[in-house]
């Protein structure tokens, strides 16, 4: 049969638009390329110019139906795959919504999967292209993971700022990798060997971050049942390990059977029990935990296998560990606090989650967008008058350049004391003087400070933000030596005026 060939056009605008598939929604580069699918260069929310995306898309394939080349067969082979992949990017967008609204219908029921009343015209889409049934499932499987990743990661982790977009962009290739195509093709259903480490201050939103991962999982349908396999409620398991005294911690980790210690009156299933297949651990405060049970976490997760408190049988984990802390890891290694063949087995992926303050400092409307969405949650509506109610008893109340220490989480109780009070006064505790922010500026501003420390000041003061010497490098631009120096001199020269 002569393969009918596409025009140099059309292979040039399906390149593109295969090109976009496989690039992070949340990046600059998904947005360029979105723009010249659509054939624009306006301005104009992600949303509104996907519209624009899909709608150039479904045209320049109604037109391959209309000549009669929309059948796969007709094409030579690196057609077919690239024809392939822009008819799954056009279903997946048809059924956006339908997806968006079965994710808040499975939310709203709980642990328990639910119908997918779309599936069989779903997979019967999909099946239209010559994949097997096996390959239909899988895709059914992947497209619910993308719009599940997708809603999580911008619904849970808003902001304007350049570091909440570096976040997101972050996130998503934390669940897919930088390749997507890769991922599709290896690495699915194999992800439970990749942990990741989410490091930052307290109150910045790592428990959000943790959950957009944790509920993004891939989860397989269930052709016989109609359903997915499980419920992505609880496919995420947090818990906070620095709550649990350490005679109890391991029991909540792994179990215990009946009678294996005083008080153990019935069998317990801990938390790496519960976990499912396609389920995640969320380890927080993992930089609290003692050296012993740092061993124990340690052989989990490279054997996968654990046993129960008081039991011989050894049981399987499958699920994937995700852990975070607000310490400086590179001391506590450094000090023998924290096991480095531990840490090797934890990062995986290390995720920085930016404080508050540098989110208002790089965007000042983060602050006012940040109000809108947690109010929003709050009471069910962002009114323009609620907004700039909460922001006038701000400016009213707080210094100027406030550094939030308590970063979003005391944001959110701001906005209820402001509910409840009409004031706003910040956190008493926290001085401008005890703060280091405003300690580095204070002492710029009086011209106290040669360059070597301005540089050791800024470089100690990114290590007590993000917790290792590479991440600091990476934003200062220096080698890692001289960031450790830095470091290590502030830590010196803070040591002697405590002893002073």
């Amino acid at each position: 049969m002569t393969k009918t060939l596409l025009t140099s056009v059309e292979r040039d605008f399906f390149k593109m638009v295969g090109q976009a598939a496989f690039t992070n929604p949340f990046s600059q580069a998904r947005v360029e390329l979105d723009r010249k699918i659509a054939g624009t260069d306006a301005a104009m929310p992600w949303n509104d110019l996907l519209e624009q995306v899909t709608a150039r898309i479904s045209e320049r394939l109604a037109l391959l139906k209309k000549s009669g080349r929309d059948d796969l067969k007709l094409h030579a082979k690196d057609d077919q795959e690239l024809l392939r992949t822009v008819f799954l990017f056009d279903i997946y967008h048809r059924y956006g919504r339908t997806f968006d609204d079965f994710i808040l219908k499975q939310m709203a029921a709980g642990d328990a999967p639910i119908p997918i009343p779309f599936a069989t015209e779903l997979l019967g889409a999909i099946a239209a292209l010559g994949l097997s049934e096996s390959g239909c499932h899988r895709y059914l499987g992947i497209f619910y993971q993308i719009r599940r990743a997708f809603y999580f990661i911008e619904t849970a982790l808003t902001g304007l700022s350049e570091s909440m977009h570096g976040l997101r962009l972050q996130l998503w290739n934390n669940i897919f990798t930088c390749d997507i195509n890769w991922y599709e093709q290896h690495l699915w259903n194999r992800m439970e060997d990749f942990s990741t480490l989410l490091l930052g201050e307290t109150g910045t939103g790592k428990g959000a971050a943790a959950a957009a991962i944790g509920r993004s999982g891939f989860i397989p349908f269930d052709g016989r049942s109609g359903r997915f396999c499980e419920s992505f409620t609880r496919n995420f398991i947090p818990i906070n390990l620095s709550q649990y005294p350490e005679s109890l911690l391991e029991s909540e980790l792994f179990g215990h059977k009946k009678g294996a210690f005083t008080g153990a009156i019935e069998n317990h299933e801990g938390i790496f029990s519960r976990c499912t297949p396609h389920g995640s651990i969320f380890l927080d405060e993992i930089g609290d935990v003692s050296i012993p049970v740092q061993i124990k976490l340690l052989q989990v997760i490279q054997e996968r296998t654990f046993t129960p408190v008081g039991s011989h049988e050894r049981q399987r984990f499958q699920g994937r560990v995700i852990a975070a802390t607000n310490r400086p890891l590179d001391n506590l290694r450094r000090s023998g606090q924290f096991r480095d063949d531990f840490y090797y087995r934890l990062c995986s992926d290390i995720i920085v989650v930016p404080p508050l303050r540098q989110r208002i400092q790089e965007e000042p409307a983060e602050l006012e967008a940040l109000i809108g969405s947690i109010l929003k949650r709050m009471i069910g509506e962002a009114a323009a008058s609620h907004v700039r109610l909460v922001r006038e008893t701000l400016n009213r109340d707080l210094k100027q350049h406030y550094t939030w220490p308590g970063n979003v989480r005391e944001l959110e109780q701001a906005i209820r004391r402001i509910i409840i009070t009409r004031h706003y006064r910040g956190d008493m505790a926290t001085s401008a003087t005890s703060d280091p922010a405003d300690r580095l500026m204070a002492r710029i501003e009086t011209g106290s400070m040669d360059a070597q420390q301005l540089m050791a000041e800024y470089c100690g003061l990114l290590y007590r933000r993000v917790g290792t010497y590479e991440e600091v490098a990476r934003k200062t631009g220096l080698d890692r030596r001289t960031v450790k120096k830095y470091v290590l001199l502030t830590s010196a020269e803070g040591a002697a005026n405590k002893k002073k």
